[in-house]
């Protein structure tokens, strides 16, 4: 018979199939060279979203009254008051520097406030959420609440609890501990539900009660993630008392930076506050990088 075998084309398919693959399954090119970017379904996804996000964009800045402002003359003032306000910052006698370093004090201290209550009760709240530890009911129910109250922007809590005890460091704290206890509680239950299960059976073979296998069985497992956790909560709280400080009438150097931006127009305090406030940040930074090295990495 002169035609081929009922395999050999198939055959003769699979090697051309087999020359796009590489070793490993590389992809290859028809020069030869492995292909770095292959087109996938996420990938084409993640384009289209972006160029739609781009068009959009374009789209809103051409289309958009500006009355009579000219949208270029606007955009150069805008960059020239940056560049003056971070390469001149100081004093413009509307306050004092230790007006403002005692400002940032406030605004630390209504941060580790919150953040020190919130850790104390996401604690509690975690070890009930954890699958592990307590009821699934009860576990699904705290996990639903501190969806919501996570949902529900940093802001929006501080005005809330503005109109509903008054303006004050009393509303700030309220409003900041909600999103803080909500976020921690996810970190720590989380956390606690990655505990060996057979080191918390083998505690509660021996008779331990609960609070014991929370002490002896989860905490010295998981103090260190907890520590690092809180750590992290207390860099974004202090970022939110700064945001909020004139919003809930707080004070601190959040008010100072509303009020010398929005109301004595002087962009030179601006820079300066936001100097002070980039200088906690790295401080802060430094110090969880420091405790991370000696009591999480070397443990």
């Amino acid at each position: 018979m002169t035609g081929e075998p009922s395999g050999g084309r198939a055959g003769d398919a699979g090697v051309l199939a087999g020359a796009a693959d590489g070793p490993n399954g590389a992809r290859m090119a028809r020069s030869g060279k492995i292909k770095v970017h292959v087109a996938s379904k996420s990938n084409v996804s993640l384009y289209v979203v972006l160029s739609a996000f781009v068009l959009v964009t374009v789209f809103a800045l051409v289309t958009m009254d500006y009355g009579k402002v000219s949208f270029p003359a606007a955009m150069a003032a805008a960059v020239e008051d940056f560049v003056t306000m971070m390469t001149q910052p100081g004093l413009g006698g509307h306050f004092t520097l230790p007006d403002v370093i005692e400002g940032l004090f406030v605004s630390l201290a209504l941060a580790l406030l919150t953040t020190f209550i919130g850790a104390v009760i996401a604690f509690v709240l975690g070890l009930l959420a954890s699958c592990n530890l307590s009821n699934k009911g009860v576990s699904n129910v705290i996990k639903v609440f501190m969806s919501v109250a996570r949902a529900v922007p940093t802001i929006l809590w501080v005005l809330v609890f503005s109109v509903a005890i008054g303006l004050g460091p009393e509303a700030a704290v309220v409003g900041l501990l909600f999103h803080s206890v909500a976020y921690l509680v996810k970190a720590y239950s989380e956390s606690f539900e990655e505990v060996d299960a057979g080191v918390l059976e083998a505690l509660r073979a021996s008779g331990a009660s609960w609070w014991q296998v929370v002490f002896q069985g989860v905490v010295p497992e998981k103090v260190n993630e907890m520590l690092s956790w809180t750590f992290i909560r207390f860099e974004i709280n202090f970022v939110n008392a700064v945001a909020v400080g004139a919003v809930a009438g707080a004070g601190g150097i959040g008010y100072q930076l509303f009020l010398a931006g929005s109301f004595y127009y002087n962009i030179h305090e601006v820079g300066l506050i936001v100097y002070l406030c980039l200088a906690v940040a790295v401080v802060l930074e430094v110090v969880a990088t420091k405790l991370r090295k000696r009591y999480l990495v070397q443990r």
